[in-house]
């Protein structure tokens, strides 16, 4: 063997082996690199298996399966249609949560990797507007592509259905109104098939803590939007299948009593009745949550949907255990995640304080706990109690993670008549504080939080451009924004942002105290350099500035701010709190679940040989309630006891802590007489094609994130001079990233 040289010695004494911090982190992504294929070659495997199943062989091989797994002690059901149409979901969620658990303490090295510049920008079909003005609102390249596969494979199975029930039929020697009868029918079975698919996805969107949604960084309002889409299609095929079997009966002569009974005569133990009821119920559903109802008549919108309970019951009674299992992984994950969104709601948290600006807003102070994780694109349901137990109004947030370790703000426009109690109240308590009357007991302000809900990572700090567009009280979640990316510039974080462009249409200009709430005087120093902020404020509703426009710009003297302290802090059960006490939560359930039906059918369904399918049906839903409650309700409770010790000293000292901490008044916190070069422009409306084409010759060839926070009208618009820029640019000339954050249900 030759000896090393001296030079080759020293190289290899002098080479640096890698910390253990940076071995732990090249682990932790390697395995997240493992996680997400396995959970991506299970979602297409599945995916394909619902896509094939129309086609002869297919089915062949999967009543061959059925056939095999009956001779386990599931069954048919439990071995065969719940493994494979609802245990890829539920295989997918428990990867998921590993992967969560892994990554949870590896944020800010996620996000340092994501927000490294790109060198050339490039189209994401995420971020590209494609369809803006039609009844789906703005759809994205991926969300079109999406809709496309959906509408085919719901067109090639009706095809594909069609052509083999024709087949079957054509030898028939029946009349040819039997025939006729015959083939609505089996057209009816076929929609039926079809739209359980769909509700095997339609329950996904709405767990609002799921980890699923955490997984593809789908926020819960652009996830609704999804649910919504899923809604329509389901009821459709539902609609259509029912109508199908009514015209038949009624060609047949026979409608009144196939209606009304509760066993179809031609498919053993299938219960119409409860069919008829689950579809009235879903049709109900549908019919109000329509955009002419839902908009105008929200609550009847929020009550009907309600009934949603009788649907799912009245569904799994009228198809049976087999093929309710084939939707069931979907409706499983809704009701774990609904229990658990339940029992955080159930706490009422502490308002710090609460301000009412002269323009008809309120700003709300909530405690929180220190270890709360949520992002400045984040938004909490918010409960009065005093106004209605039954109302949840989504808020976006208006402070960053990083304002404070014990608080997050949000900020209420007064336009409704929830609103309007909530002013009210707060009037009533000001009146009462400042005249000191101590005879009179101010009116109480009783609260409850959902969430925080939002983006599994910050997205806007990974573009170096930002275009931020809000209308009215749509500049809150940008307040958020903003505090962020200076915070991390103050602190030396990760944050990508140089350049950031703020369009702001209000009507009036008492609105534009709403400047002073993003208090820059207490983030000190500011950093010119670092960050380029302009401001550009839109007032469409009048011509010239008036006399007080100075004083109102960056003055809340009108504001009157007031403590209020009931409850403890913001529970951290869903959203982005404990991941592993969450998911420990979701997999219990979920081995509680087999568990039961494991018992039930060992001890009961096969020792009395049940066999009457509606009622295991039934008897299925019920192990997956109580599954949920009971052993879900195990890792609650010893969650909340973990918590325990933190819960009561949180109780005790929690509300002086936020109350040396948080803005009591805004006189008594440092002010900035401007946050950045600003343009107040009287009497007209923003002109995107000239902001837009200006930000293209200032920024030049790179990705500029445009976030848009408003009506619809100013979403489309904004998304439609995106998608002109971005067909007709030229090589030289910016990418414009399309992201939206209205929320509306």
């Amino acid at each position: 063997m030759e000896e090393l040289s001296d030079s080759a010695v020293e190289h290899l004494l002098s080479r640096e082996e890698p910390s253990e911090p940076e071995r732990i982190s090249a682990a932790c992504l390697w395995v997240k690199w493992v996680l997400e294929m396995a959970m991506g070659l299970i979602f297409a495997a599945w995916v394909a298996f619902i896509f094939l199943y129309p086609v002869p062989l297919v089915t062949d091989l999967y009543n061959e399966w059925t056939d095999v797994a009956s001779n386990t002690i599931y069954g048919a059901i439990g071995s065969g249609a719940f493994l494979l149409f609802s245990g890829p979901i539920l295989a997918i969620t428990f990867l998921a949560i590993a992967r969560l658990i892994i990554m949870d303490s590896r944020k800010e090295e996620l996000l340092v990797l994501k927000s490294k510049p790109a060198k050339y920008p490039r189209l994401r079909l995420w971020t590209f507007p494609v369809m803006v003005d039609g009844p789906l609102g703005v759809v994205s390249a991926a969300e079109l592509i999406g809709i496309c596969l959906v509408v085919s494979y719901v067109v090639w199975a009706i095809s594909a259905y069609t052509l083999e029930d024709l087949s079957t039929l054509s030898n028939s020697t029946s009349s040819s109104v039997i025939k006729s009868a015959a083939m609505l029918e089996l057209y009816g079975k076929r929609l039926a098939t079809i739209g359980m698919f769909s509700l095997a996805f339609l329950f996904l969107p709405v767990a609002r803590g799921s980890v699923l949604l955490r997984l593809v960084d789908i926020p819960f309002e652009q996830a609704a939007r999804y649910h919504v889409w899923l809604g329509h299609l389901t009821m459709l095929l539902f609609t259509l299948h029912g109508l199908s079997f009514v015209i038949a009966w009624a060609m047949q002569g026979i409608l009144l009593d196939e209606i009304t009974s509760w066993e179809y005569s031609s498919i053993a133990t299938i219960a119409i009745l409860p069919g008829v009821i689950g579809l009235l119920a879903g049709l109900l559903m549908w019919v109000t949550s329509l955009p002419p109802v839902r908009k105008k008549q929200f609550e009847v919108f929020f009550y009907m949907h309600q009934l949603y309970v009788v649907f799912v019951v009245c569904f799994a009674l009228h198809v049976g255990d087999f093929f309710f299992s084939t939707a069931a992984g979907g409706m499983f994950l809704f009701m774990v995640d609904r229990f658990l969104r339940f029992c955080q709601s159930r706490r009422a948290v502490n308002l710090i304080s609460a301000t009412r600006l002269p323009c008809g807003i309120i700003e709300l102070v909530i405690s929180k706990p220190a270890n709360l994780q949520y992002n400045a694109l984040s938004f909490i349901f918010l409960q009065i109690r005093e106004l209605s137990r039954l109302q949840w109004h989504p808020f976006s947030v208006s402070s960053s993670p990083l304002d404070g370790k014990n608080h997050i703000s949000v900020l209420i426009k007064v336009l409704g008549d929830w609103t309007a109690k909530l002013d009210r109240n707060i009037l009533d308590i000001i009146e009462i504080h400042d005249q000191n009357e101590t005879t009179f007991r101010p009116p109480k302000i009783t609260a409850s939080v959902e969430g925080p809900y939002g983006h599994e990572l910050p997205y806007h700090l990974t573009y170096e451009n930002l275009v931020l567009v809000a209308g009215g009280i749509g500049v809150s979640p940008f307040f958020a924004i903003l505090s962020d990316i200076f915070h991390r510039i103050g602190e030396g974080k990760s944050c990508l942002p140089s350049k950031v462009l703020l369009v702001w249409a209000i009507k009036k200009s008492n609105e534009l105290p709403l400047l002073s709430i993003l208090d820059m005087g207490s983030i000190s120093p500011f950093f010119p350099h670092e960050l380029n902020l302009e401001i550009d404020i839109y007032i469409t509703r009048e011509s010239e500035p008036s006399l007080e426009e100075g004083n109102n710009i960056d003055s809340t003297k009108k504001s009157h701010v007031f403590p209020v302290s009931n409850g403890c802090s913001m529970s951290v059960l869903v959203g982005t709190g404990n991941t592993i006490w969450s998911g420990l939560y979701v997999m219990t359930s979920t081995v509680g679940f087999i568990v039961l039906m494991t018992l039930l059918h060992f001890f009961y369904i096969n020792r009395f040989n049940v066999t009457t399918s509606w009622y295991k049906g039934l008897l299925f839903v019920v192990c997956m309630l109580a599954s949920v409650i009971v052993f879900g309700g195990l890792v609650v409770f010893l969650w909340s006891c973990w918590k325990k010790g933190t819960f009561a000293i949180e109780k005790s000292q929690h509300c002086n802590q936020n109350l040396q901490s948080a803005p009591m008044t805004h006189h008594d916190l440092p002010q900035r007489k401007s946050v950045g070069p600003r343009r107040v422009i009287y009497g007209s409306r923003p002109n995107f094609q000239e902001i837009f084409g200006s930000a293209s010759d200032h920024w030049g060839h790179v990705d500029i994130g445009v976030i848009v926070c408003g009506p619809s009208t100013l979403e489309t618009s904004v998304a439609k001079e995106c998608r002109s820029r971005n067909l007709k640019r030229g090589s030289d000339r910016p990418i414009f990233h399309f992201h939206s954050h209205t929320f509306d249900l």
